[in-house]
């Protein structure tokens, strides 16, 4: 990590406090480019959309963005018109302190929904960010744009030798989890050379084996972004869908995949992080249909939260599913104990040693369908007391 934020080449951040959160906290952050970069996104699909991305999402349809504006604390949310004009307000302060054109600036926010944004504070504070732009501190960044989270989520990658690159994504999230796609904050920068065309691409398909394949607690938030900039100031040869491809959406999805499961690990209140593994069905799509049924059963998260190695709220999850499987063919295992043989447990033994196995901060469930070659995974939490302690008081 530390390698790569030294070495990735014209990104440049800040971070302090305005306020907006509880005074002394860094709740702002600025993300600056030395050229424009290109970059795609994914945003949310919840119908209720904030206003920073109904302001963001068509500058960066148009394929070039240098300055990410992020503040937490607030998600300017269902704040209506003033709401757009505070977000375009706060766009416009960026890019006037910068020198930049407003269409490169985005803008982020994150926090309690319905509150109007307290903008004498980010008035006074959004050009003082930008004397304290530095390379290689996007750690500030990462605690600046948290909320619930109890740490701050950072990955990296990068290609070595000639034509070499680096990839740093920096995400917040811990509750509303859930895709598609996941509910939170990432943006992956790149310093390297890529077609704009397989950018939208290569991040399209990072996000549905990362951030689309986790689950918290079922809800999707009206904030979530996926924000990639690429500067090209690496100098490789340019990245098409011919040309080094494969590896570079190898490197991005690991990224998107580390964030993705701190996101889990960090879920509200949550102490454990499951994998659910579907092998042997139909389909890619079916053994997703039946990992995402698995994952969200409350019931289940909440015996993974007691170590209860009840295997029938699996099978349940895997029956209501939607997906046509054969009850008794299906084989469970959590890592390697097998719970559940053709559709029936396999005898106390089995659900002591799985009860141990559970006891661990992080497990495996593999659900077996036995009817193809399908395979696919979600990542989960338990569900704990402290995650209905967490959003029980989070307004006040």
């Amino acid at each position: 990590m530390e390698k790569v934020l030294k070495r990735i080449r014209g990104f440049k951040f800040a971070a302090r406090s305005s306020a907006v959160k509880s005074a002394g906290k860094p709740d702002l952050a600025l993300i600056f480019s030395d050229l424009p970069a290109r970059c795609a996104a994914v945003f949310t699909t919840n119908r209720v959309k904030a206003a920073p991305l109904v302001v963001s999402a068509p500058r960066i349809r148009k394929g070039l963005c240098q300055a990410v504006l992020i503040n937490s604390g607030n998600a300017n949310a269902c704040t209506g018109e003033a709401g757009l004009k505070d977000a375009l307000r706060c766009s416009e302060l960026a890019a006037q302190a910068l020198g930049i054109s407003e269409e490169l600036v985005a803008v982020s926010s994150t926090g309690i929904i319905g509150r109007p944004m307290p903008m004498e504070k980010l008035e006074r504070h959004i050009p003082l960010l930008i004397p304290m732009l530095q390379p290689g501190q996007a750690k500030g960044v990462a605690e600046a744009i948290l909320t619930t989270d109890a740490f701050i989520k950072m990955a990296a990658e990068s290609e070595e030798g000639e034509g070499g690159y680096r990839i740093l994504g920096i995400a917040k999230g811990a509750g509303m989890i859930h895709p598609n796609m996941a509910t939170m904050l990432a943006y992956i920068l790149t310093d390297a050379c890529v077609d704009g065309a397989f950018l939208n691409d290569a991040l399209r398909q990072a996000v549905n084996r990362s951030f689309n394949c986790i689950t918290v607690d079922g809800d999707t938030s009206t904030n979530d972004t996926v924000l990639l900039l690429a500067n090209g100031l690496a100098e490789n040869p340019e990245i098409k869908k011919e040309a080094a491809a494969a590896g570079f959406v190898e490197k991005l999805t690991k990224v998107c995949l580390e964030l993705a499961k701190m996101i889990v690990r960090d879920g509200e209140g949550a102490t454990k992080l499951v994998r659910i593994q579907v092998d042997g069905a139909e389909s890619e799509a079916v053994a997703r249909t039946v990992a995402k049924s698995v994952a969200t059963s409350n019931l289940l998260k909440a015996a993974f939260f007691g170590a209860d190695p009840n295997w029938g709220r699996v099978i349940a999850a895997v029956g209501y599913s939607g997906a046509a499987i054969d009850p008794n063919r299906v084989n469970i295992r959590f890592d390697q104990v097998l719970l559940v043989e053709n559709g029936q447990g396999t005898g106390s033994e089995a659900k002591d040693q799985a009860h141990q196995v559970m006891k661990q901060p992080e497990f495996t469930v593999t659900v077996d369908l036995r009817m193809g070659s399908g395979s696919a995974f979600y990542y989960t939490s338990d569900l704990t007391y402290d995650y209905v302690r967490i959003n029980a008081d989070y307004h006040t």
